[in-house]
């Protein structure tokens, strides 16, 4: 079981690299702000996993946890910023 959650790990961590370009080279600000949240979604299965290896499940379940709320009010803070800018949709921010 324990070389299942390492595949699954590996697994994860290739797939948050999309994750990761999408945040850093998402054509509007949108993009990255969903790429930032699915890191974070990632970021957060990963502890869980982490925690399963480790058999300290109880432990990385309050980290995951207080991880995945911090993600949640970034991503809604950092959306309703730029929602308030007018540069969510357009790449107004980007061009200089």
């Amino acid at each position: 079981m324990t070389n299942f959650f390492l595949c699954a790990a590996i697994a994860i961590c290739l797939i948050s690299l999309l994750s990761l370009y999408r945040a850093i080279a998402g054509p509007t600000i949108l993009d990255r702000i969903i790429g930032i949240n699915a890191l974070g979604t990632k970021t957060t299965v990963l502890l869980i996993i982490i925690g399963l290896l480790f058999d300290r499940v109880d432990m990385f379940v309050d980290i995951s946890l207080a991880y995945a709320l911090l993600n949640f009010i970034t991503v809604l803070a950092s959306a309703r910023y730029f929602h308030k800018k007018k540069g969510l949709h357009g790449d107004s921010l980007t061009q200089k």
